[in-house]
Order: C-alpha cells, then structure tokens, then sequence
C-alpha cells in the first residue's frame, strides 16, 4: 500500500510538473521512482511510458487553445519519434553508472539554464 500511494503521489507531482513545465515530468519521475525502490534502467523506462499521457493530455490543451504552432508540431515530432527510438534502444546499452551521470549532468544544466 506505501509503494501505491508514493506512486500516487510521484504521478500527480510528475503529472504537474509535465503540464506546467511540458516534458520536464521526466526529471520529476525519475527520482520518484528511485527513491520507491526501481532500478536505475526500470525508473528511466517507467518515467519515458508515464509521460505519454502526460504530454498528450497536456499538449491537447495547448493545442486548443492556439499555442501550438503546426508549421512546428509535425518536424519536432518527428524528431521527438525518432530520438525517442534511438534512446531506448540506447538506454539498454549504456552502462547503469553512465546513465546515472549522464542524468544527473542533464538536470543540473537544465537548471543552470533556467538561472540565465
């Protein structure tokens, strides 16, 4: 019942923060995940599956209400399709170690961004 409600809970922060922030949830699920026990791969995995309602559910009221260029919609996700492809395929090789680096890296610099 703990693990349930911790994954409540992480869902509706992840769910927030992907609304507020777009794919961001990502960098909110992840820790989530870890600290409910996943593995480093399982968490990563899981965190990319829950975004898709996430984005779809929040990228179809952007879209309704106008902020959503189209002429930019079809070539980012494209490309989004087939980053997401060549991730997962990587994700399986990458060493568990390097994933978490890489990760941390990420959201430091994402954060560091946000300062500037």
């Amino acid at each position: 019942m703990h693990k349930n409600m911790t994954y409540l809970l992480g869902g509706i922060a992840v769910g927030a923060a992907g609304g507020l922030f777009g794919g961001g949830g990502g960098m909110v699920a992840v820790p989530i995940l870890r600290a409910a026990g996943r593995g480093v791969r399982a968490a990563h995995a899981t965190a990319i599956a829950v975004i898709l309602p996430v984005s779809l559910a929040g990228g179809l009221i952007y879209l309704l209400r106008g902020l959503v260029p189209l002429s930019v919609l079809l070539p980012v996700s494209l490309g989004v399709a087939s980053g997401g492809v060549f991730g997962a395929k990587f994700l399986a090789k990458l060493p568990v170690r390097a994933l978490s680096l890489l990760f941390a890296l990420l959201m430091f610099a994402a954060g560091v961004r946000m300062l500037f």
